[in-house]
């Protein structure tokens, strides 16, 4: 894909990913500008004296506010949709404040994008969006939904919407790494809600590259999810203690609001028309109409003998493969490794 002398828009911009984005392409002549669009005035002023390039431009608003999503997208040829609210047990208490973020604040997006003729827009869902259980993967899961029914009535030549599902970033926003990380070096001992609880484990470098191929890659309504290993808790919170040499012990207090045992990237439903890309799964949309007495009388017998992409069925690190994994994030560089200079992205 050409994309020389264009402008990109990274909604909820100043969070991790929107930063792991702008290192990767500050320096490139890929983007003549790059826009960061956040509620978070704080956050914008970091990110402008931490980056001083006259590349980025901010813009401060919300995407429930479709005034400032209007003013932040006329001008801009692609968009990654990263704002949301994505802690679950925030959003168990406030689901319709998931709900305006997440959903209408998607939908906002997605209706300035084809207005003003963007060229693609990238939207960044959750695994916690298949088989949904909490208010926050309902949300992130009507999400999806909006934006596939939206791709419906657009071809490849108007403004493309696609999506990508990822699991758990490691050590960002809601990841359980840093609450781990701050309990060892207080002496406290880990707490974990279950042992046996399985998560996708992927870094914030595995997330661009993800959103990254749907953008060279997808058509319209494409959702795109990476293959990743998984873990247990268990085996995660024994590998920060080694690394860590650490004599903290393990505390089981039972799952939160909204838990599950482990979380599914790909659902049964979906793997059954997904298509294998090699690093990637690519689950193209349902094209399907209102008809629904044609689909009624034609079933499908293979979908009984489909089993869904999760975290327990995934290639299963052990405490060694968690250590290889873990030595990637910046705070265990800088920690464990003792480099300087290390980058730590904001959470």
């Amino acid at each position: 894909m050409r994309i020389q002398g264009k402008a990109l828009l990274i909604t909820g911009g100043t969070g991790s990913f929107g930063n792991a984005v702008m290192n990767r392409f500050l320096n490139t002549d890929h983007f003549k500008e790059i826009r960061i669009f956040s509620r978070d005035e704080k956050k914008q002023d970091d990110m402008r004296k931490r980056y001083n390039n006259a590349k980025i431009k901010f813009y401060l608003g919300d995407v429930r506010d479709y005034s400032s999503v209007e003013t932040v997208v006329n001008g801009v040829d692609y968009i990654f949709h990263a704002a949301a609210l994505k802690q679950v047990p925030s959003c168990e208490f406030f689901p319709l404040e998931a709900v305006k973020t997440n959903v209408l604040g998607t939908d906002n997006v997605l209706n300035a994008a084809e207005k003003f003729g963007v060229k693609k827009v990238v939207v960044l869902s959750t695994d916690k969006a298949a088989y949904p259980i909490n208010a926050m993967g309902m949300s992130k899961a009507l999400m999806e939904k909006v934006t596939v029914a939206r791709s419906r009535n657009l071809d490849d030549s108007k403004t493309i919407f696609c999506a990508t599902r990822y699991g758990n970033v490691m050590a960002s926003r809601g990841s359980v790494i840093p609450l781990f990380i701050d309990q060892i070096k207080a002496g406290k001992p880990l707490t974990i809600t279950d042992p046996g609880m399985t998560r996708f484990m992927m870094t914030l470098e595995d997330a661009v590259d993800l959103v990254l191929y749907a953008f060279e890659n997808a058509k319209q309504g494409d959702l795109f999810v990476q293959k990743a290993p998984g873990a247990t808790i268990e085996t995660l919170a024994k590998a920060l203690i080694e690394m860590y040499q650490s004599d903290s012990q393990i505390k089981i207090i039972g799952t939160r609001h909204g838990e599950k045992v482990y979380e599914t990237l790909v659902n049964r439903e979906d793997m059954l028309k997904a298509e294998d890309m090699g690093n990637y799964y690519r689950i193209p949309a349902d094209t399907r109409d209102l008809n629904y007495e044609q689909y009624f009388s034609e079933g499908n017998k293979e979908e009984a003998q489909i089993e869904e992409y999760h975290s327990h069925n995934t290639h299963r690190l052990d405490v060694e493969g968690m250590k290889e994994l873990l030595k990637k994030l910046p705070v265990i560089r800088e920690d464990i490794l003792g480099e300087i200079d290390v980058i730590h992205y904001p959470v």
